[in-house]
């Protein structure tokens, strides 16, 4: 019998799990809106939308309950400041996920899981290197 075991194990043990969940909640909170696989998307969605509860309760217990799971205080306060503002009104569905086709090298089957009402200026922001600082502007006009 399947009693308490409601989650996926996605082939890894519990540790690794709990990190891959809470780097992609963190992802999910900063840009909004991330790639992955299917079922990783639909567990994720589980999470996310605990997550935004925590936040419109608002309180310090839930603050530190979050801070498990989102270990980024810049994103934490975005849960708990705009996110929060943004389905205060809702009663839960935070999430959507979207099934976008299959990945080239293992046609494992994609996912987009994105925050519903989302801000589209959110998506990608600070991920990886800018292309050119004030210094390489400078140094190519000259």
């Amino acid at each position: 019998m399947r009693h308490g075991m409601a989650q996926r194990k996605l082939n890894r043990k519990t540790q690794h799990r709990k990190a891959m969940f809470s780097n992609m909640a963190t992802s999910l909170i900063k840009h909004e809106q991330i790639v992955t696989t299917l079922p990783k998307a639909k567990e994720m969605r589980r999470i996310a939308d605990r997550l935004i509860t925590l936040g419109k309760r608002g309180n310090l217990h839930a603050r530190r309950q979050a801070s498990i799971t989102v270990r980024d205080n810049t994103q934490l306060q975005k849960l708990f400041g705009e996110l929060a503002e943004r389905y205060k009104s809702r009663n839960g569905g935070y999430t959507r996920v979207l099934k976008a086709g299959f990945r080239y090298g293992d046609m494992a089957p994609l996912a987009v899981i994105e925050l519903v009402d989302r801000n589209p200026d959110a998506k990608g922001q600070d991920s990886g290197p800018n292309q050119f600082t004030d210094d390489d502007e400078d140094s190519e006009e000259s």
